[in-house]
Parts: structure tokens; sequence; C-alpha cells
């Protein structure tokens, strides 16, 4: 067969293959079945017809299991020749097909490795999309998708540190409100924007950080931060509330309070 033509695969936000110079979006094109063919070959490299067809179809008997295989794997490549390669019991995406989870483990990769130069690194549109497979419930994709949320929020934190000894602050800030907004309650997350604050020199937006951490988790849980976190605050000054007399009553109430 042939090799494919340029392709694309997006998992990331939901699924969508991209074939030569023209777009196609997925649930027009490729059956359901097919999509999780494809989807489940952009997480894995070269899996069995047997291990493929037990994942994708784990509630009907073996022989079924396979035709539908057959019958999915017959639709790909209809539409797209050549981006499925098969290799005797083993089927794969053929090789140059760009899948967006690979890249975003490249870049993950490359951000955790001490040999990557700070300035090669960034959070590119990737990295900032959403979640895996977005309505799907397959087993083999919640626990890929969970897999993916936590390398993602691992690599932005680590990012937003060495952005910061590099004195990208800006970059730096970016990167660890980027893993906030993956995960609001996550305290390793404001922890990396406590740290950015505090490398940059700006205590009070250290302190503010902290405080408002401090709120949701007491909000949303009913917990207080652990020491990790207060110890990258302790000893730092809190901004005092500047108090003023009503003139009616003679009580104080702190500068921009409703009265």
């Amino acid at each position: 067969m042939d090799p494919a033509p340029f392709a694309r695969v997006a998992l990331l936000d939901g699924f969508a293959l991209e074939l030569a110079d023209h777009a196609h979006g997925s649930s027009d094109v490729l059956p359901r079945g097919a999509q999780r063919l494809v989807a489940h070959l952009s997480l894995t490299r070269r899996p069995a017809r047997t291990a493929i067809a037990g994942q994708l179809w784990p509630d009907v008997p073996e022989v079924h299991a396979h035709g539908s295989l057959r019958s999915a794997l017959w639709r790909v490549q209809k539409i797209a020749p050549g981006l499925i390669r098969v290799a005797g019991d083993s089927l794969a995406l053929a090789a140059g097909v760009h899948v967006d989870v690979r890249e975003l483990t490249t870049w993950a990769e490359r951000v955790s490795d001490p040999g990557t130069s700070v300035e090669d690194l960034d959070a590119s549109d990737v990295v900032l999309r959403g979640e895996l497979l977005p309505g799907w419930y397959d087993d083999w994709v919640l626990l890929d998708r969970e897999r993916l949320r936590q390398l993602r929020m691992h690599a932005l934190e680590v990012l937003a540190d060495r952005l910061a000894r590099a004195h990208r602050y800006g970059d730096a800030v970016q990167a660890a409100y980027s893993a906030v907004r993956g995960e609001p309650l996550r305290e390793s997350a404001h922890r990396a924007v406590v740290r950015v604050h505090l490398a940059e020199g700006n205590l009070v937006e250290a302190v503010r950080a902290y405080e408002a951490f401090c709120s949701l988790l007491a909000d949303e849980l009913g917990v207080a931060p652990t020491r990790q976190m207060i110890d990258l605050v302790s000893g730092l000054p809190r901004p005092r509330r500047t108090e003023v007399r009503l003139p009616m009553t003679g009580r104080r109430s702190p500068v921009g309070a409703r009265t």
C-alpha cells in the first residue's frame, strides 16, 4: 500500500482527522468504530490485533470483536488509504502521521530533561488544549486521560520553575497559571505561582496568591494548605487594612468596606 499522505490526528478537545490540505470533522467522515481504532493506535505503538479487539469491543465474543476490527480497519483504509500500517498480526499508524498527544508527551519530556535549553521551552498551543477525548468513557481512554492530565500538570509546574530561574518571569507565571486553570484545587500548581512571584520579588503578589488559594481550599474542601505551602510565605509581611472612623457612629471600618 502506498504511504499515507500528510495526516494529523487530534485527540485533545475531541477527535479530528486532517488529511492532506483539508480538515475533516470526524463525525462526518469516520464512523465511531473507525474513530476508536485510529484513537487507540494514536495512544499505542504497535498493538496486536487480538489486543486491539479486546480493548475496543470488550463486551462481545472474540469472533465478533475481530469482525468489528476488520470492519473498522476497512473503513479507515477506504477513507484514508495508508493511514494505518498492517504488519503481520499488528497494526500501527503510518510513519509520519502527526498526533497531538504524542507532541504533548514529547514536549513534557523536553521540559523535564535538564539537558534541554530553557531558551527552547515554552507552552505551545497543543500543551494548553483540553482533555483527552471528552465524552468518551472507554476504560482505555479514561486511563490515558488521567495519565496525560498528570503529565501536563507536572510539566507546566516544572516549566514555571525553570523559566523563573532563567528570569523569564512573564512566561513563568503564565505557565504556572495554566497549571492552576487545569486543576484549580491542585496545591502544587498554586505553589508554582507563589514561587514565581517570590523569584521576581513581588512579595505582595505572592501573599495575595497564597491567601486566594487558602480561601478557595477552605470554601471547597474545608481544609488548610500543607506545610509546604505555608513555609513559602512564612515570615512575609501581610498587607494591613487601613481603618477609618465613620462620622455618625464612631465605628471603625476597613477602607473600601461597604457601609
